[in-house]
């Protein structure tokens, strides 16, 4: 049982995410979150609270988590050897993600990194003998680092290359890309190492669901917008499959069966609410998160502090009308972002003529 008021859940939760997406949207605020909950049905506000706010402590991965995780990483051993000064500026850190920004932002932060520990630019790295290096936030569904790794396989890498694929979460259901990458290798007669590095590795597999540390209901609300999207499911002969109460998770990142139980059926009933009201949403984009599988949705619930990644439940990134807990950057954003940077910088040059 929780012990804390309604509003010091309020402010450990606006203390645990208050570095998200800094100096680009204002600093979130036990208002914000306050506002954001209002959305939920008044009786068991208090109670998603409670789960939120040690759900978050959990998952949340704050940039001090990750200058821990990157600075351990580059004096590693196991991965840089005794010379770690040598071994990074040799390395080849590859910039090959085909949409998005978490790799740029990536590359950037462990410049930052990389500068302190070995006084090292990472744009000056790099050497045809050194390995090659990966970076990005998180994987998921692992789609986007296959395209990114067996598109350069196919183009520019080396016949002979080791690659260290390092993010702060992974999920197990994600290493399927790993046999891709070899068979891409090998068709194109290359032999390529691939080595795994993450702050984080949480399970999602369906074989082992009832460990699972995603959001994965084990009943099915009975409000007439779930019927209608199960009934649609069963139609397309992809009913749900329920998790078996009463196993922990596999990295225990829930209060209790009966918090995650409560947050699993308030996110999959907001979901729902969501889709409905805002029109713009894909069909992808399922109550409980991103998939194009046909499912309740992939529920993650990892946050980093440079965005909420669109896996996550819908009630915690979706926008007008609805009020996110976490507003998201879309790829859009970053390309206007983009757009008018150049813009100004077009202005400069131009004034300056």
């Amino acid at each position: 049982m929780c012990s804390m008021s309604r509003s010091e859940l309020l402010q450990s939760i606006a203390n645990t995410v208050g570095d998200y997406r800094k100096g680009e949207i204002e600093t979130p605020t036990p208002g914000h979150i306050e506002k954001w909950i209002h959305q939920f049905d008044g009786d068991i506000q208090n109670r998603l609270l409670v789960e939120v706010e040690h759900v978050l402590k959990n998952t949340y991965i704050s940039k001090k988590i990750v200058l821990e995780f990157l600075s351990s990483l580059v004096k590693n051993k196991k991965i840089a050897g005794e010379d770690t000064s040598l071994y990074w500026k040799t390395s080849n850190f590859l910039n090959i993600q085909q949409g998005g920004q978490s790799q740029k932002d990536m590359l950037q932060i462990f410049d930052e990194v990389l500068r302190t520990i070995c006084g090292i630019d990472v744009k000056k790295c790099g050497s045809s003998t050194g390995d090659y290096i990966y970076l990005d936030d998180a994987l998921f569904t692992g789609a986007r680092a296959r395209g990114d790794l067996t598109n350069w396989i196919q183009s520019n890498a080396p016949s002979k290359a080791t690659v260290h694929v390092i993010v702060l979460a992974i999920y197990e259901g994600s290493y399927w890309i790993d046999g891709e990458i070899k068979q891409t290798a090998e068709k194109a007669s290359k032999n390529i190492d691939i080595h795994w590095w993450r702050c984080v590795q949480l399970e999602n597999r369906k074989r082992y669901r009832d460990q699972s540390d995603v959001l994965w209901p084990t009943t099915l609300p009975t409000d007439s917008l779930t019927q209608e999207y199960v009934e649609m499911l069963q139609k397309a002969n992809f009913p749900p499959i329920l998790r078996q109460p009463g196993c922990k998770s596999k990295n225990e990142i829930f209060s209790s069966e009966e918090g995650r139980n409560l947050l699993e059926q308030e996110m999959l009933k907001a979901g729902l609410k969501i889709r409905a009201i805002c029109k713009n949403l894909p069909e992808i984009a399922r109550p409980l998160g991103f998939t194009n599988l046909k499912t309740l949705g992939f529920g993650a619930t990892i946050v980093t502090y440079r965005n909420c990644p669109n896996n996550c439940p819908l009630a915690f990134w979706a926008g007008d009308p609805w009020h996110p807990l976490f507003p998201r950057k879309t790829n859009t954003d970053s390309e206007a972002e983009r757009i008018i940077t150049a813009i100004k910088q077009l202005r400069d040059r131009n004034k300056r003529g």
